[in-house]
């Protein structure tokens, strides 16, 4: 169920707690890092804010396993969504600090987005699988 890009961009979903934090991640790093702090932003900017337990399901949050497919090529790839301080790309743990993890967050399985590669090109990305991680209440 592939979608060609249009853009405009799905719908995202994030938790409250979550966004704020992101939120504030993004302003510690504008001066190192601009491009994904303003892509961060952006993404905050036009999210609905969930409690966590409204959150709609198959979302992309911190913690999240995801499968996502790069439309241009075919390739699949099946990443963690993780903070910067758990990042290690030889376990497919991924920063929200990196352009693919901002693009990823509050996306749900199924939608996709056209979003830059380390190289500014743009891709078209799928959903493909989203599993949550498990949450305290």
């Amino acid at each position: 169920m592939s979608r060609k890009a249009t853009g405009e961009k799905p719908a995202l979903h994030l938790i409250e707690n979550e966004a704020d934090a992101i939120s504030e991640l993004a302003m510690t790093v504008e001066k190192q890092s601009p491009d994904v702090a303003a892509k961060l932003n952006e993404e905050i900017d036009r999210a609905t804010i969930h409690d966590t337990r409204d959150l709609p399901g198959h979302v992309v949050t911190m913690g999240s396993e995801v499968e996502f497919i790069d439309e241009s090529t075919g390739a699949s790839r099946s990443i963690r969504l993780v903070w910067p301080r758990e990042a290690n790309m030889d376990e497919n743990r991924v920063s929200i600090l990196t352009l693919i993890g901002a693009g990823l967050i509050g996306m749900q399985e199924g939608t996709s987005i056209e979003w830059p590669d380390r190289n500014g090109h743009a891709r078209l990305l799928r959903i493909a699988k989203v599993k949550q991680p498990v949450r305290a209440d």
